[in-house]
């Protein structure tokens, strides 16, 4: 008579190959785009609607000036005192620093560990909880989702767009994607980096009695400007 233990093993061997067996389900269908939604035309637009159905607040700008006023108006309406700024091609052209100076008590700018040093200090680490806002760059928006995609790089703290409670994200309109699935093309990213944020509104969480509760593990505020020239040249016709 086969031991109870014996009797055990075999339920579990007869589990695993039952589980192991191909399924029966139907085939997948041959359109190698199945769930690509894309967002029209018009991908500005497309992203401004799901961004802002997320709890997010789009700014759509003409030009680097429209950029710096409209972020200056929302530092200014949340009373920001410190703020920390991002680096990137579309955030540095900004001179936000200088142009934001008088405006803002103190401005702290990345990279903020000493360098050489080792990754970000108890100083960076500090200014960032103290911080009252960060502004960002990106690399990507997703407009399906109304998504920010930040890829981490050497320098930049992966937590600025994450521990400040008002985060402000810059990018051009030539930054949009139309899909998240077009993230994911092998020529887009071919060196995945050690991390990659999609951030989708502010934080929220349901953890709590199962109420959506919105800032408790991130920013309770966010905000996208989004430079578009299709304004400017619109506006000179």
């Amino acid at each position: 008579m086969a031991s109870a233990r014996e009797a055990f093993l075999e339920r579990v061997r007869k589990a695993v190959a039952e589980g192991n067996r191909a399924g029966a389900g139907q085939a997948p269908l041959p359109n190698a785009r199945v769930g690509y939604q894309g967002a029209g035309d018009d991908l500005v637009a497309g992203y401004v609607r799901a961004f802002e159905a997320a709890g997010g607040k789009a700014h759509v700008v003409a030009n680097e000036l429209g950029a710096v006023e409209a972020i200056s108006t929302v530092l200014q309406l949340a009373r920001v005192q410190r703020l920390v700024l991002g680096q990137g091609p579309v955030i540095d052209k900004l001179r936000l620093k200088e142009r934001l100076r008088g405006r803002v008590r103190d401005i702290w700018h990345e990279p903020l560990a000493e360098p050489g040093g080792a990754g970000e200090t108890r100083d960076s680490k500090g200014r960032l909880f103290a911080a009252d806002a960060g502004i960002t760059g990106v690399d990507w928006l997703i407009a399906e989702t109304g998504s920010t995609v930040m890829l981490s790089r050497p320098g930049q703290a992966r937590s600025l767009s994450l521990l400040p409670p008002l985060h402000i994200a810059v990018a051009s309109a030539a930054q949009i994607l139309p899909d998240l699935f077009d993230l994911f093309a092998p020529a887009l990213i071919p060196a995945p980096p050690a991390n990659i944020t999609l951030i989708t509104g502010p934080s929220k969480t349901g953890d709590i009695e199962l109420k959506l509760v919105t800032g408790v593990h991130g920013p309770g505020e966010v905000h996208a400007v989004i430079i578009d020239p299709r304004l400017e040249q619109s506006a000179s016709r």
